[in-house]
Formats: C-alpha cells, structure tokens, sequence
C-alpha cells in the first residue's frame, strides 16, 4: 500500500468516525428532549416565580383598594381603626410606587445576568416585606409623606424582579415550553392582583381593618424569601438534585452549555436596534393602560358606580381574574401555531399583541360613552377591556428571549424602565384630568387616552416588531469568526 493509498484510507476512516460521532450525538439530542420529564425542576423553579408575583401584585394593588379604606372611615365596622380623610393626595401615593420602581430598570437585568438572579430577589423582596408590615405605622407617625417614602422604597426594590425573572426564564425555560412557562409566571400578576383585591376588600370592610392586609403580604414576603433560599437556583447546571436529562433538554434547547462564558453586552447594537423600539413603544401603551385600569377602577367604581367596599373588591376583582384564565389559553394557543409551523414567531406575537392591545381599546371606548347606572355594561366592559390584554403576554412580554436569549433579562429591564414611567405617569395625569371623581365626563377623557395609546402603540409593534433571534445576541461570537 503507498503513502498516497495509506494516507486516503486513514482520512475516510476519520471522516467516517466523525460522523458516526455527529449522528450519534443528534440522537442523543433527540433522545435526551424525549426523556426530559414532563414535570421536572425546571417547572419547580416557575412555581416559585408564580408566586413571588403573587406576593409581588399584592405589595402593589394593596394599596390600591386600601387607600380607599384609608381615607374613609365608615369603611370598617370598627370604629377605632385608623383613617385619615383629610389626604388629599391619594393619586400621589398610587404614582409613589413607580418613582423607584424605574430606577433599577437599566441595570437589574444585567446584574442579574452577570452576578445571578437568585439574591437579588431575596434581598429585595425582604426589604418589601418589612416595608409593606410597617405601613399601617409609617401612615401613623409620618402621614401621607412618610407612606410615599415606603412605597417608593418598594418600588425602587421591585425594579429588580421582571428582569432578573426574565433572566431566570431565559436560563430554566426550554424555546418549545418558552410561552406557556412564561405565561405562568407573567399571568401570576393578574392572579395576584385578583387575590389582593379580593383579601384587602374584605379585610378593609372587617373588624381588623386596613391594616391586616399590610402585615398579611409583609408575612407572605417573608415565607417567600425563605423558599427561595432552599429551592431557588439560577440555572440547571446549579441545581443539585436535577436529572441529567432534563437539564441536557433545557440546555439543548437554549443552546447553552454548563462551560458557556458571560456575554458582554453589546450595549451599541441594543440601542440601535428597530424591534427593540418597537418592543418598548408597545410596552409603554400596555403598561399606560394596564396601570391605569389597575389603579382607578377601585376608585371609578367607587364614585361612578357607587360600589360600596364590598361590592368594588368583588367587582374590581373579575377583570383581573378573566385575564389570569385567558392568559393561560393565548399561551397554549401561541405555543401551539409556532412548535405546529402554523405561522412564525414573528407573526404569532404581532397577532397576540395586536389581541391584547386593539380589544381593550375597543372596550374602553365604549366604556367612556356608558351611563354610571348601566352597572351590568360597564362591569362586562371592563372585563373585557382587562381580560383581553392577557394576550400580551404572549406579544410583547416573551419578545425579550425571542430577540436575545443571550441578554433577556438586560433587555426587559431597559424596555420595562422606559415602559414602567407610565405607572408613574398614569395617576398624576388622571389627578389633574379628574377634578370631579363622580364626574363621568372627566372619566371619558381617561379611558379615550388610553384607549388612543393602546392603538398606537400597537400598530408600532404591527409594523417594526420582531420575534427572530438578533444578529447582536452572539455579538462576541460573530466577531471571533470573522477574526
């Protein structure tokens, strides 16, 4: 045999072994994503995200009906429970909460991404814990004022959580589960909001009062906190009890690696980039409507459809609790028509945005032109004005990991940053447009711009937006090739 022949044989044989090697290797992807457990940590790690926004919303809407109860002292049926009338900056203390909320928006995702998600969750939800038990005493010693401070301390601690989750998804979600596991723990806002609706309307109305609410939520952070620090991991690789299968599916499916390097953000591309534009226009017009409706239907049913306490838990509550159960079906819905080939992911986010932000709108405006005695119309109306917006979650709030699984938890922390101002926004503007609470007309003017926003912004994502994975989310990788 010569060299030449030799030489032939030997790189055949190699050739041959190689892809022996490469066709073993895709049957052990295909092997390890058909053994992967159907129910397995990756969806104990989710059930702790589902309920840190639980106890996350209830921080948030508490206030929302307990100010109510705050400023009205027949609200309780006993007498010696604390209430304070004379605020008369009410809308200030709803707006309080997002003064500190933005401000950690910019870098949570990254940090969370660089240092892990885990302890900052933690730490802050302690920190809100403590705060939100202390309201009933921060109201008493410091008034007004002294309650902004807290709210905006819980802000400032919240700002941390969407991102780092987001951060946490993009590492325990596989991309076939990535809109129902996301829908889980997005749609625990709404489930939450349906509880702390429902809990602090009742308890308001009972002979313990306001204040049981506050160290009710402050005493569920707290249980949380240790929950998290026994089951909570940042990625599978970490988890001590995960099989190996299920952690090769999750890993496989993401295209991560137990050995993958940080990313450096490629903080250029992001900000010049068009779907993320389009991601942070559609983010302010649902956030703008979603914290309006959030914030004043205690209040609009209240002083327009003369609701007592009771009555406007109850009713304030069915909104929230249509959107937590339609959440669920857009999710499987949205999953179904991209792992079917049905329609790209592209146009599967722009159809369920355009779901969650064209028929609120719609309701809204008819809203605004119902009497406040066609009690049954205006229920149904704000129903489906809230209900509907749950198909947003499988638009807008899973379009971070679509575009950068890389850097999905950097990405919703800059897009909710810009989008999470409105929260702030939303109750000054509707302090100086409603004069009169009782005054219908004065609300038609609230509800017709939000309406206008949701539409906008809408079609903004209709058009710019994006569910392809950017160029810019291996950056570092694309630039060592061509080097």
């Amino acid at each position: 045999m010569t060299n030449d022949t030799r030489e032939k044989y030997n790189y055949a044989a190699i050739t041959k072994e190689y892809i022996e090697k490469y066709e073993q290797k895709e049957e052990f992807q295909e092997d390890f994503s058909n053994a992967a457990p159907t129910i397995g940590y990756r969806h104990m790690q989710v059930l702790m995200y589902f309920f840190l926004c639980i106890v996350a919303y209830g921080f948030r809407v508490t206030i929302s009906v307990g100010i109510v109860a705050m400023t009205d002292p027949t609200a309780s049926s006993n007498p010696d429970i604390p209430t304070y009338p004379e605020w008369k900056d009410k809308n200030l203390i709803l707006s309080a909460f997002f003064w500190g909320y933005v401000i950690p928006q910019t870098f949570a995702g990254w940090a969370a991404n660089r240092f892990g998600a885990k302890w900052f969750l933690v730490v802050t939800m302690l920190v809100q814990s403590v705060l939100g038990t202390l309201i009933p005493l921060t109201a008493a010693q410091f008034g007004s004022r002294g309650v902004m401070i807290s709210r905006a301390v819980q802000g400032l601690c919240q700002g941390f959580i969407y991102p780092s989750l987001t951060h946490l998804l993009s590492q325990w979600a596989p991309s076939e589960e990535r809109s129902r596991l996301g829908t889980v723990v997005f749609a625990a806002g709404p489930c939450g909001t349906v509880i702390a609706i429902l809990v602090t309307g009742l308890i308001s109305a009972s002979w313990y009062g306001w204040p049981l609410a506050f160290y009710l939520y402050g005493g569920l952070g707290l249980l949380w906190c240790i929950g998290m620090v026994l089951l909570g991991y940042d990625k599978p690789s970490y988890h001590p009890k995960i099989s190996h299968s299920e952690k090769m599916y999750i890993e496989q499916s993401l295209g991560h690696t137990e050995e993958k390097a940080t990313h450096s953000t490629p903080w250029r591309s992001i900000f010049t980039s068009v779907p993320v534009y389009a991601l942070v226009a559609t983010q302010i017009g649902f956030n703008y409507c979603f914290w309006t409706m959030l914030t004043q239907i205690p209040t609009y049913m209240n002083f327009v459809m003369n609701f007592n306490i009771k009555q406007n838990s109850l009713l304030s509550s069915l909104p929230y609790l249509t959107l937590w159960l339609l959440s669920f079906v857009m999710g499987f819905l949205s999953d179904a028509m991209i792992n079917k080939g049905i329609l790209s992911r592209t146009i599967t986010r722009k159809i369920f945005n355009s779901i969650g932000l064209f028929i609120p709108a719609a309701a809204l405006i008819v809203l605004s032109y119902t009497q406040p005695d066609e009690y049954v119309r205006g229920v149904v109306l704000l129903v489906i004005a809230v209900g509907f917006s749950s198909a947003c979650f499988s638009g807008w709030a899973v379009n971070p990991m679509d575009l950068s699984p890389n850097h999905a938890g950097t990405l919703m922390g800059l897009t909710n940053g810009f989008a999470q101002c409105t929260g702030a926004i939303a109750p000054i503007v509707i302090q100086f447009l409603v004069t009169e609470e009782r005054n219908p007309l004065q609300w038609r003017t609230v509800f017709l711009i939000t309406a206008f926003l949701n539409i906008s912004t809408g079609i903004i994502f209709d058009i710019f937006g994006s569910g392809k994975v950017q160029s810019w989310n291996d950056e570092e990788r694309e630039d060592k090739e061509k080097s």
